[in-house]
């Protein structure tokens, strides 16, 4: 069987799976479509809430963004998993003693305000679309790949089938939907890491290879021989940092406060009955993510030594068969500048913009035709970091039914998180919006069908971007944990621990902040691209990394207005007060 029909077989099959279980869970009310009724098992959520956290940036772009930027690449697995641990000691249980469904209603009734609901929504409204344009163009590779065409035709196709999918279903369907994802996306990234620590350092442990020797007899550990390759080639040393700390700093704690205030993870630990059940299903969601975030930096390191010593001084016509399957769908592309029919892989980036741009026909050697001029450097290889982890089984010469699990798995990372943004999208706007706020007299089919048809714009939108991305997946995805913790997390942190936190601060912090964050990440990368540079930003913090200062912003402009107005009503500081008394009861008294 040809790699292209494993790859049809296993994602024909594992949709076959997720169709089957969004039919027999069926959301019948609104409290299932938002909250799955309020009664899935700690252990259950826990791996639905990884598979719905585990999106397409971990699965596809995280791997191979630490490929390229070596030890520069850490501060993504440090901050997304460390804010998982806030999120689940800080947050979660309080929220889920206040018993709303979604983000919004939690501003808006703790800020007594229909305006503070609106803002609230606005705010993670930009969020989710970040959020999913990443996931958009994950599914895009995924299916450019495997039906062999341009990746703007794969993200068309993946929004087909994501419209079905979460339209359908709601929270009940996705809730078991994911915990199928989960086994296929956890199975297949762990397949072909076992595999490639084998055959590197002879050791089954991608974990413990990524430190041990290789096992080529010349006495190397694994990062040796990789900083020694790619210093061969131009290159930075692999293990080393060139980002400035205070940068990193920013980008670990925009990240880690960031998950901590992102919806649509948030409204999983309401899906459980109990609040000590959110805390049981954070712990495990975390023991399920750290399963594939401890395989990541080896399968980064292999990847990554298998591109520099494969592909570097291979004449074309005897290049690997995966660089011309690649090389099809736009994500890799190779221009002879010197005439020799050879690849020259080196530092630097091969064409004028950073991306390609192809012309019809084909070269001399058979190659897709670049327009884009050849720059000043030896660089003729551009090779997309969102496709390494895919194309990994293909360099190293894996069997064919590796290659179509993996497309099976990133189908289902980056599904399980789209359906989970679509369905914050929709109930934000169906629920907050609509019947919170503009619509109170909506009855529940009315609601039920707002939300729907919400989710389709929103899977419209999400696609457009999807095929416009504003960066590589893992970056596109790391603003969206930016402004969520710019805007939405000093809110509901001030929400649960501040009796003095009033309307006119929460209002004032979110939109205050929400311009300054949306500003400077728009600034740098769409306005003035060529000034986001260390010497231009403020204080040498990156637009990856300006959520943390927008937090502190926030939280020092909600503050200073919350004092020169009058206090909350009293009724909202015993509400706060009752929050944070653990009781047995598990839902609050005021219901």
């Amino acid at each position: 069987m040809s790699v292209q029909g494993y790859s049809y077989l296993f994602v024909g099959l594992s949709f076959a799976l997720y169709i089957a279980i969004a039919i027999w869970s069926r959301a019948a009310s609104t409290r299932e479509f938002y909250v799955a009724g309020g009664g899935v098992h700690p252990i259950i959520n826990g791996m639905a809430t990884g598979a719905d956290w585990m999106s397409a940036a971990s699965f596809l772009s995280v791997a191979g963004l630490i490929a390229f930027a070596g030890r520069d690449g850490s501060v993504y697995l440090i901050g997304w998993t460390g804010g998982f641990v806030l999120l689940a000691l800080l947050l979660a249980p309080y929220l889920r003693k206040f018993g709303r469904f979604t983000v919004p209603e939690f501003v808006g009734d703790r800020y007594y305000s229909d305006t503070a609901r609106v803002v609230a929504v606005i705010c993670l409204l930009f969020i989710s679309f970040t959020y999913i344009a990443g996931q958009m163009r994950g599914v895009g590779i995924v299916f450019s790949r495997f039906l062999e065409i341009d990746i703007d035709a794969g993200v068309v196709v993946g929004m087909a089938i994501v419209f079905v999918y979460a339209v359908l279903g709601g929270m009940k369907g996705i809730t078991y939907t994911q915990v199928a994802q989960y086994c296929v996306l956890i199975f297949a990234f762990l397949v072909p890491a076992v595999f490639l620590s084998i055959l590197f350092t002879g050791n089954p442990s991608p974990q413990l290879g990524f430190g041990g020797q290789l096992a080529d007899g010349s006495g190397l550990t694994v990062l040796e021989k990789l900083d020694r390759v790619v210093g061969e080639l131009g290159f930075a040393p692999y293990s080393q940092s060139q980002r400035d700390l205070v940068d990193s700093a920013a980008i670990v704690v925009a990240l880690m406060i960031g998950t901590a205030g992102l919806p649509h993870v948030i409204v999983r630990f309401f899906t459980v009955p109990r609040v000590s059940d959110a805390r049981r299903s954070a712990g495990w969601a975390l023991f399920f993510i750290c399963v594939m975030y401890t395989t990541i930096p080896a399968v980064a390191v292999f990847a990554r030594l298998n591109l520099s010593t494969t592909v570097n001084e291979v004449p074309y016509v005897q290049a690997p068969a995966w660089v011309k399957n690649w090389e099809n769908t736009g994500l890799i592309a190779w221009q002879d500048k010197n005439g020799d029919g050879v690849i020259q892989y080196r530092a630097g980036t091969a064409f004028a913009p950073p991306k390609p741009e192809f012309a019809d026909g084909r070269g001399s050697h058979g190659q897709r035709l670049v327009t884009n001029a050849p720059t000043a450097n030896a660089n003729e290889l551009y090779v997309d970091p969102d496709i390494l982890v895919m194309a990994n089984p293909e360099i190293a010469d894996l069997p064919g039914w590796v290659v179509g699990l993996i497309a099976a798995g990133a189908v289902a990372a980056a599904l399980s998180t789209a359906a989970g943004l679509l369905l914050v999208i929709s109930s934000a706007i169906s629920h907050d919006l609509l019947k919170r706020t503009f619509a109170p007299n909506i009855g529940e089919r009315g609601e039920l069908r707002c939300a729907r048809l919400a989710s389709a714009a929103a899977v419209l939108i999400a696609g457009w971007f999807g095929i416009h991305p504003p960066a590589f997946v893992a970056q596109t995805v790391a603003f969206a944990f930016g402004l969520a913790a710019a805007t939405l997390f000093p809110a509901i942190l001030l929400g649960i621990f501040s009796k003095r936190a009033n309307r006119p601060g929460a209002i004032a912090g979110m939109l205050a902040v929400l311009v300054f964050t949306l500003g400077y990440i728009v600034y740098f990368n769409f306005v003035a691209p060529e000034l986001n540079q260390p010497e231009h930003w403020l204080w040498g913090i990156s637009p990856t990394g300006i959520g943390t200062l927008g937090a502190a912003l926030n939280v020092l402009v909600a503050l200073t207005v919350s004092a020169l107005t009058a206090p909350p009503p009293a009724a909202v500081q015993d509400l706060v007060d009752d929050i944070r008394i653990p009781t047995g009861a598990g839902i609050a008294h005021h219901h």
